[in-house]
């Protein structure tokens, strides 16, 4: 059988048919006498050496240099930068290792949708290339200043592009990180590298510079694929945002909230709800510098060990109910002298200190936090945006219930977003 490179287009003839596509390096975890092929499709084939009959070269990998884009400036246009920081949206198949890998720059972008430049002037910087489960919040606190940096030399807007499993985190950490805030900021991510076929990246982009470009939100926001077709995306309040599922276009719902607005790719968009509005005040954004590490979030389960709640400076528990945790965990809390904030694990609906007798015990005597509404991820990144600027309890607790960034809805709202 002739020698062929991973990333060769091929046809593999075999007993029960024939298979067009591109030589896959054969991941270790498969027999050695397996040959792997992505189809057109997107999808990857293992194949039976044994079963083949005959394999051909269609075309020879040879990777190109990528084309530079020259970005030309309108002055009716709005100023908008993407920053770019990896990630699915930012990935593309890597054929020496069959993985993805982040690549694209933010020019690349441009490049592949030249519409882009007909919305806005597009000032476009890579500022790290990494898959979002990596970061910290030394990232969050770099991300934070870069936009600041943008915001106050001229841009009118900043759109950062981001990978998805951890979104909610980052714009959660942006929402408090970012102090006067009178512009938008738009994080928008794709679930399905862009090399795809049935890629989100395209619109998710396309409608996340609409919105950063027309739209007088003061906000942090994301914008995603509102539906699994290509419909619209929906903008949604940073705070109150979270990924719902692995895979689907439209993961990213709102939490105890309603969308902001729907972006069409042709421009339109559909305000729902209410919004922090730009001013024509010039104020600079000031990013914050500090973020506490040191701060747990932990799922309260059934057999949960009071030693799984040792060696923070703060915790968040996902209690059950509205706000529930096993009886043996309250004198573990007593001795922590640590704050601690119940957030509720159902994800919809808010934590409530004073329905039931042990949850009374947990607010009047522990005086443990009730996160209200907010979703667990979010108080996680509250805490530890509170913490490093105080540590004493009492004041703690007053900013952990003060609505700083929307985080906390006085009436909770799902309306039909949910699935």
């Amino acid at each position: 059988m002739p020698e062929y490179k991973p990333g060769d287009k091929v046809r593999v003839e075999t007993e029960s048919g024939e298979f067009i596509g591109t030589l896959m390096p054969r991941p270790e975890i498969l027999d050695k006498d397996v040959t792997v092929v992505k189809l057109d499709n997107g999808y990857n084939v293992g194949i039976d050496n044994k079963k083949i009959k005959k394999i051909d070269l269609l075309e020879e990998y040879r990777p190109k240099p990528p084309e530079k884009t020259e970005l030309k400036t309108k002055k009716h246009l709005p100023n908008i930068t993407v920053l770019s920081t990896g990630g699915t949206i930012s990935s593309k198949i890597d054929y020496r290792t069959g993985g993805v890998y982040a690549d694209y720059t933010a020019e690349d972008f441009v490049a592949m949708m030249p519409e882009l430049a007909s919305i806005a002037n597009l000032k476009a910087k890579k500022i790290m290339s990494i898959m979002s489960e990596d970061m910290s919040s030394k990232d969050w606190l770099a991300i934070a200043k870069e936009i600041e940096t943008e915001l106050n030399q001229g841009a009118d807007a900043v759109v950062v592009t981001q990978g998805t499993d951890t979104l909610h985190y980052s714009t959660a950490a942006m929402s408090f990180l970012l102090k006067d805030l009178n512009k938008p900021v738009i994080f928008t991510a794709a679930q399905r590298s862009i090399d795809r076929g049935s890629s989100d990246a395209y619109m998710n982009l396309i409608c996340a510079v609409t919105a950063a470009a027309k739209f007088d939100a003061a906000e942090v926001m994301t914008c995603m694929h509102a539906t699994t077709d290509d419909n619209y995306c929906f903008l949604i309040r940073g705070t109150k945002v979270r990924k719902m599922h692995t895979t689907r276009r439209d993961a990213f719902r709102p939490i105890n909230d309603i969308p902001i607005a729907k972006i069409h790719e042709n421009g339109d968009i559909e305000v729902i709800s209410d919004y922090k509005k730009k001013t024509d005040k010039e104020i600079k954004v000031k990013a914050e510098t500090k973020f506490e590490d040191d701060v747990g979030l932990i799922y309260v389960y059934p057999g949960i060990k009071s030693e799984s709640l040792d060696g923070y400076k703060g915790l968040v528990l996902t209690a059950t109910g509205l706000g529930n945790i096993p009886l043996r965990l309250f004198k573990k809390i007593e001795k922590l002298k640590i704050p601690v904030v119940l957030a509720a694990e159902t994800i919809y609906g808010r934590v409530h200190p004073l329905v039931y007798t042990n949850v009374r015990q947990l607010s009047m005597k522990l005086n443990c936090i009730f996160a209200e509404d907010m979703t667990p991820e979010t108080a996680y990144v509250k805490l530890g945006y509170v913490l490093a600027k105080t540590t004493d309890k009492k004041k703690v607790k007053e900013l952990m219930l003060t609505n700083i960034a929307g985080e906390i809805t006085d009436r909770t709202l799902t309306k039909e977003f949910l699935y």
